[in-house]
């Protein structure tokens, strides 16, 4: 699939509204200025001081160093096709969307269909649910694929790279847009060896998800640990490529199972 032609080099930026306030993108990487419906949660979470209440400050650095190490740090470029993996609300769809019109993915394809953790929000399926989202934020209707059955990480790269295939598309460089980009990283690599691979993400920090999660906090960090687990056993069972986990993040990970932050543990 050949790139579309464009300055990959220069600053590109746009404006549009999300919910009540508006946010500007960059073409050459993050906006720190952006402000989600998410973002105005954490507002509010603040206010009513329940910021990772459930999670001692000793566990709160436990989970930053996992969360550090989840993300990649890659700087967003141009790329033949974004993919968006589907999650519990619209974040990936408006950072994709974003992507678009800053000119660093001509294509997006979005991919998840209906988990018990999101059917209740997404009745039609996450990856539908986002195709209307960034339809509404101008991204046109002919530009976005839906993947609409993918129920885990797995399948989001294996159904996507197949829907592309069917429409006879191989991309040569991919930007994966999720939450957590190391095991869709890892997980991609497996199963697309040959294509160039970008990871992006929403953004925000751990303080930001703790925030949103007010009292609910441990689930966050439930969420850092399982993920964590999938990337140091999925390996063996042939369903990512190895990634190195420093001494620190493997310590952080066994202190805080140890304490019971286990609720998205296999």
């Amino acid at each position: 699939m050949q790139a579309a032609p464009g300055e990959t080099g220069s600053v590109i930026k746009c404006e549009f509204d999300y919910g009540e306030r508006p946010f500007t993108l960059s073409g050459n990487g993050r906006c720190h200025t952006f402000r989600s419906r998410r973002m105005e949660r954490m507002d509010s979470a603040q206010e009513t001081d329940t910021r990772g209440a459930d999670v001692s400050q000793e566990q709160r650095r436990q989970a930053r160093l996992i969360w550090e190490y989840h993300l990649l740090g890659h700087e967003p470029r141009r790329c033949d096709v974004a993919v968006g993996l589907g999650t519990y609300d619209l974040d990936v769809a408006t950072r994709c969307a974003g992507l678009y019109h800053a000119g660093l993915a001509p294509l997006l394809l979005f991919t998840g269909g209906n988990t018990p953790l999101t059917a209740a929000r997404f009745p039609r399926g996450e990856a539908e649910h986002y195709r209307e989202h960034a339809v509404s934020l101008g991204v046109p209707a002919e530009a976005v694929l839906v993947e609409p059955h993918a129920t885990n990480t797995g399948e989001n790269i294996a159904f996507s790279r197949r829907l592309l295939e069917e429409a006879g598309l191989v991309p040569r460089s991919v930007l994966l847009v999720s939450k957590l980009e190391r095991r869709p990283y890892a997980t991609a690599r497996k199963q697309w060896p040959d294509t160039e691979l970008v990871c992006a993400s929403p953004p925000g920090d751990l303080d930001d998800y703790l925030a949103a999660a007010g009292g609910h906090a441990k689930l966050i960090v439930d969420v850092l640990v399982g993920e964590l687990q999938r990337i140091i056993e999925y390996p063996a069972l042939g369903h990512t490529v190895p990634q190195p986990v420093p001494q620190p993040v493997r310590e952080a990970y066994e202190a805080l199972r140890t304490a019971g932050f286990t609720g998205y543990t296999r």
